[in-house]
């Protein structure tokens, strides 16, 4: 009875030890994260005091399936001695590839409800996938997938491993589930902050996008700024999308805005908007190199358009034709639109002159036309053809014009 007793009391201190260790994990998650932006972070701090708390937790993971336009999900790796996680994300159709096939990820987005393997048990059922073999090298004896649920039944997944022998016994599988619930609040908060952001970023671009989250959301907000303008557009759109399958035509729009954006992004541009098979680009004044790197961007472009029209000459197609207007100056920066309806862009006299430099490449049959302006600001006179004097609609001072030379 007296070893019962003892035994039982034990227990009870045990149970109590237990409790409050919950507790502190929990109030932390609820109370203490809330000046955490990053759900990494978030996780990495988790696992150490997981650790802290006597859990075997030698390796921890999240599995967030993402909005993003070249992303599909997304994975938050952590092991054991690392003071930082490892982010991998990986791209629409690895769904369909043999290694997320031959996972036990997979059996777990097939609907079980866990998935779990006794590494160093060598009679336990089930598949074993290459996975398990990778983690028992790494000293790992336990492994297991929850689910992580969010808001409306959407389903993410959350791993733990042991390197303890024998694995996570029943009071550290109640202690790792009661922690789930808190979170799955925490990280939904900070996926659906993230995802909001992605989501302007991809539609507006990163620097209105900052703009906007930082409370630039009424109609007529915004400033002025000094920007290199630019303005590109296709040539006979119309007749392609006329003549080629639907498909055919979306996939040309999307080579043609790669060929652009990339280039455009890549030294330091910010693309506003596509218009239709257009697009308007800024490279704002701030940067000293704006104007040079502009004059990069289109040299990039331009050698991926002459790639891209070889392709298409191989598949008989028509070489893309295009049109792109520069200039310089003050544009106002910000939301204009309908009361309930906003477009964040930028307005203003420079902003129409790029475009009528843009209209002007089909009358001169010249691709890329600069304004003196631009070209001033550039200090790059001497690299380009002067074409002289053009009228422009609504201007009533002619502008002088530039050209791409030859060589270029």
């Amino acid at each position: 009875m007296q070893i019962l007793e003892s035994r039982l009391g034990s227990a009870r201190q045990s149970d109590r030890a237990w409790s409050v260790e919950r507790r502190k994990i929990l109030d932390w998650l609820v109370m203490e994260t809330r000046e955490e932006r990053f759900i990494d972070n978030i996780f990495v701090e988790l696992c150490r005091r997981l650790l802290e708390a006597g859990l075997p937790v030698a390796r921890a993971t999240l599995h967030f399936r993402i909005h993003h336009p070249q992303w599909i999900g997304a994975r938050i790796l952590w092991r054991k001695g690392l003071s930082e996680a490892e982010i991998d994300t990986y791209e629409y159709g690895v769904e369909d590839s043999t290694p997320y096939l031959n996972s036990p990820l997979h059996e777990f987005n097939e609907g079980a409800d866990e998935v779990r393997r006794h590494l160093d048990d060598p009679t336990a059922e089930g598949p074993n996938y290459p996975l398990y073999e990778e983690l028992r090298t790494e000293g790992l004896t336990d492994y297991m997938i929850w689910p992580l649920y969010h808001t409306l039944g959407k389903r993410h997944a959350i791993t733990f491993a042991s390197d303890r022998p024998g694995g996570f016994d029943a009071e550290d599988i109640a202690f790792l589930s009661d922690i789930l619930p808190a979170l799955a609040l925490v990280s939904e908060i900070r996926l659906k902050n993230r995802m909001a952001r992605t989501l302007l970023e991809t539609y507006v671009g990163p620097h209105a996008s900052e703009q906007i989250l930082a409370g630039a959301t009424t109609r007529g907000s915004g400033v002025t700024v000094g920007a290199a303008i630019l303005i590109c557009d296709l040539r006979d759109f119309t007749r392609l999308s006329d003549l080629w399958p639907r498909d055919d035509v979306i996939e040309l729009l999307n080579d043609y805005f790669d060929a652009m954006s990339e280039p455009i992004e890549r030294h330091g541009g910010e693309i506003l908007k596509f218009m239709g098979d257009g697009l308007l680009a800024i490279f704002p004044l701030t940067d000293p190199c704006a104007c040079s790197q502009l004059l990069a961007a289109i040299d990039e472009a331009q050698a991926a358009l002459s790639r891209l029209n070889e392709a298409n000459l191989k598949k008989g197609h028509d070489p893309l034709g295009y049109g792109i207007g520069v200039h310089v100056g003050d544009v106002m920066y910000g939301n204009i639109g309908s009361r309930k309806r906003l477009d964040f862009t930028v307005i203003g006299p420079a902003v129409n002159i790029a475009s009528r430099l843009e209209s002007l490449t089909k009358e001169l049959k010249r691709p890329v036309l600069l304004s003196r302006a631009f070209v001033e600001r550039a200090g790059c006179a001497g690299e380009l053809e002067s074409l002289g004097a053009y009228a422009l609609r609504g201007l009533d001072e002619p502008v002088d014009v530039f050209a791409l030379s030859s060589a270029n």
